[in-house]
């Protein structure tokens, strides 16, 4: 599989060992770690294939992969699905090219039409890159005073709104997560999306333990916005969250970002991580009004069987009459269905 003769790529590393190396690179993400592994497969059912690259007996990459196996949208191989980070992570070129080489060769064998690495940038010049989300990252300020002097006049004007609209925010773990749910489930269903599952984020919360945070907005007592953080070393990222329409007008999405805000301040952390948006989209020009700059992402590919780049986003004209049944459809339906149907896209 490779040029280097010393290099073995396996799968029977241990989590121990696995987490000591994902630890030690600056380069990987919480998505590496090993608790995730067991995330994926407890709540969507999918088949994990976690390789490790040895040089003689030391790890020195490892690349955690995720097999679909869908009637609707057919065999593929993710790292990392449903999140926003993944991929390879390696010490040398060498052993990132044996773990690619070993990736291509289970989605070969097994019939798969394509493997998709999650990257941050370009790492893989004959793997076909598509470039078409960034990351939004803010870098936060020392006090609640500078970060709000460093807000421009809409933010703030904004925040205020949400402050005399009665609207409060708190943070909390599992408890919360009823109240969680039952915003994103509504957002996802009036956007045409089919819903993650309850039990993904109670597998989340559960296996990140005080690394993840339910943060809820609240008017009178009423949760009318939600998010779940995710804490990683210098970073606090907000890898979901969702707001009731018909509080809009007051604004409880600021009220829920400046609260994260405050928090990741009073908790010593560095960066705010606001996610994956689309350039020029509306969440990119939400998450940019906080000072949130655009970080290029590059998803590499390799297709096989003469597959095409996947395209299984809402802009997609294929979904266009799917998408906006679903938006009719009732609450408990979309909640019932969309977990089998969400599933399947990465």
């Amino acid at each position: 599989m490779s040029g280097d003769p010393s290099i073995t790529v396996v799968e029977d590393a241990t989590p121990e060992a696995w987490d000591r190396y994902v630890d030690s690179q600056v380069a990987a993400s919480a998505y590496h770690q090993w608790r995730w592994r067991g995330i994926f497969a407890d709540a969507f059912g999918h088949e994990t294939r976690y390789l490790a690259a040895r040089r003689r007996d030391t790890i020195v990459g490892v690349l955690p992969l995720v097999l679909f196996r869908s009637r609707l949208f057919g065999r593929f191989i993710v790292s990392l699905p449903f999140v926003n980070y993944g991929g390879v992570v390696a010490d040398d070129a060498m052993a990132a090219d044996c773990l690619v080489k070993h990736a291509e060769s289970i989605a070969d064998r097994g019939g798969f039409d394509h493997l998709e690495l999650r990257h941050r940038e370009r790492g893989f010049p004959d793997l076909v890159p598509k470039q078409h989300k960034v990351a939004m990252v803010l870098g936060l300020e020392r006090t609640r005073d500078a970060a709000w002097d460093a807000l421009d006049r809409k933010a703030r004007n904004q925040v205020r709104k949400a402050q005399k609209s009665g609207l409060t925010a708190s943070a909390g773990g599992a408890e919360r997560l009823d109240d969680f749910y039952g915003i994103f489930a509504r957002n996802m269903r009036d956007l045409g999306t089919p819903v993650y599952g309850r039990a993904f984020f109670d597998s989340v919360l559960r296996g990140c333990g005080e690394s993840a945070r339910v943060i809820v907005a609240e008017q009178n007592g009423t949760p009318v916005a939600a998010a779940i953080t995710l804490s990683h070393r210098s970073t606090i990222e907000v890898p979901w969250a969702s707001s009731l329409g018909e509080f809009r007008s007051l604004c409880p999405n600021h009220m829920l970002y400046w609260f994260i805000i405050e928090w990741a301040i009073e908790h010593h952390f560095e960066f705010l991580d606001f996610g994956r948006s689309t350039p020029d989209e509306g969440t990119f020009h939400f998450k940019r009004q906080w000072g949130a700059l655009p970080s290029p992402l590059c998803w590499e590919y390799r297709l096989l069987r003469h597959a095409a780049l996947p395209d299984q986003s809402p802009k997609n004209p294929k979904f266009r009459t799917a998408i906006e049944a679903w938006k009719r459809c009732p609450l408990w339906l979309t909640n019932t269905l969309g977990p089998h149907i969400v599933r399947s896209i990465p």
